[in-house]
């Protein structure tokens, strides 16, 4: 092991040993170096003639670049153009982390760590694997989970995936979380959850979040080390009254030693840049200080410089722009507002008492999608080429349980598309 990784080891060990056993083997050796190449370029920054850094500058000392490019940019050289830390720029890891505990009211006096900058939130959770899950490992998610997490933990960590019932007579099946968790292989448990969910969703209420809570607080107390990892990707966008607006992981991340939760979030989707490709990676746990989360992050950060060296500067620039602009806010509303009228449509629209003959909604509170399950003996993958190719419609078929994004749908077209499901369905039956 280089001793550079030792060396965060031994900090890890000493303020919780629980902790330094959930890291996977890879998280264990990792480390950023602060030595050899990294550390001698740090050391000539700022001097006159700095003959260290792996880019080209112009004459003048800025970043070499072509006109064609900078005409483009309504944006300083410096901040497009150079590398940014493999931790991310330090402005927007700290503006990121005062918008967590401005979003999350019940992390008030809890340290959590400087979230980490990663390449999106696939980025994120693949880095996340890297830390803490080894060959064989279980991770356990909902029944209706996002297929990527297949290729990210599956394919590319030999991980085996369990499931659980998200849903049961309309409302989360805490039943058969509680269940899952507890049959689990005692020790490292391994557990993703993704609220507002994909495909479904769905954000538990306020009081099962608490089931939620109680349940991994128990394992805890059993000597499980539970590594809890939330996909909040489609963070803020609740539509409903009694729904938890808050990310489990504020009621979890000074919940108990034994409990390591990992936020991985970021602008994507709850600030429309599908293409920026930023992310974060956050930790919380009982008595984290600034010592252990400088290690967890610089772990973190070592797996990102030896995957991808680090993440684009140019889009972490123009998001520090738009956070620190007097609009944001407000243009945050405004796009908020569409979505929510968008839901709102597809509830009234989903009232037609024909189109229970064919299919029935889950429930659904938020995020970007809701899915409908299909009548007994509808083939959903029949169905979704007959919507293409009859009714110009398209849709996500998945074992007969239907994923439909009405984010991508304008709101006056979102009748059209259920019609659409409706005719293609009694067409099949018929």
């Amino acid at each position: 092991m280089n001793p550079q990784a030792e060396e965060l080891n031994v900090v890890i060990r000493e303020k919780n040993n629980t902790l330094f056993e959930m890291l996977s083997d890879r998280g264990k050796n990792i480390f950023f170096p602060k030595k050899g190449i990294l550390g001698q370029t740090a050391d000539a920054k700022g001097k006159k003639i700095n003959a260290t850094i792996g880019a080209a500058v112009e004459d003048d000392g800025s970043p070499m670049r072509f006109r064609s490019i900078e005409k483009l940019l309504n944006i300083s050289p410096s901040l497009a153009f150079p590398y940014a830390p493999s931790f991310g720029r330090p402005e927007i890891r700290k503006k990121w982390k005062e918008m967590i505990y401005e979003k999350n009211p019940s992390l008030k006096g809890i340290e959590i760590s400087l979230p980490v900058v990663t390449n999106a939130l696939t980025h994120a959770l693949s880095i996340v694997g890297y830390m803490f899950i080894n060959p064989g490992d279980t991770v356990l998610v909902s029944d209706l989970f996002w297929g990527n997490y297949n290729l990210i933990f599956s394919n590319a960590y030999g991980t085996k995936i369990e499931k659980f019932n998200l849903f049961k007579d309309d409302s989360f099946d805490l039943a058969s979380f509680e269940q899952a968790l507890a049959t689990m292989k005692p020790g490292k448990k391994v557990v993703l959850l993704n609220f507002p969910n994909n495909p479904a969703g769905y954000t538990p209420t306020v009081q099962e979040v608490k089931g939620i809570v109680t349940a991994i607080q128990k394992e805890a107390e059993k000597g499980n080390q539970m590594v809890i990892i939330m996909d909040d990707a489609y963070f803020g966008l609740v539509f409903q009254e009694g729904i938890e607006k808050e990310s489990v992981f504020a009621f979890l991340a000074n919940l108990h030693e034994n409990i390591l939760t990992i936020k991985v979030d970021g602008p994507t989707k709850e600030d429309y840049v599908w293409g920026f490709r930023v992310g974060f990676i956050t930790y919380g746990i009982k008595n984290g200080d600034k010592a252990l989360y400088d290690v967890l992050e610089a772990k973190t950060a070592g797996a990102v410089r030896g995957n991808i060296s680090n993440a684009c500067n140019l889009s972490q620039s123009l998001l520090m722009a738009a956070f620190d602009s007097d609009s944001y806010n407000q243009e945050k509303l405004e796009k908020y507002n569409i979505l929510f009228k968008r839901f709102l449509k597809v509830q009234e629209t989903l009232k037609k008492q024909e189109y229970k003959e064919y299919f029935r909604a889950l429930p659904f509170n938020s995020g970007y999608f809701m899915c409908v399950k299909l009548k007994d003996g509808i083939d959903g993958e029949k169905l979704r080429h007959l919507l293409l190719n009859k009714y110009d419609t398209g849709i996500i078929n998945m074992s007969n349980v239907i994923r439909i994004a009405f984010s991508s749908v304008a709101e006056k077209d979102i009748p059209l598309l259920f019609d659409n499901i409706y005719h293609a369905c009694k067409e099949l039956s018929a």
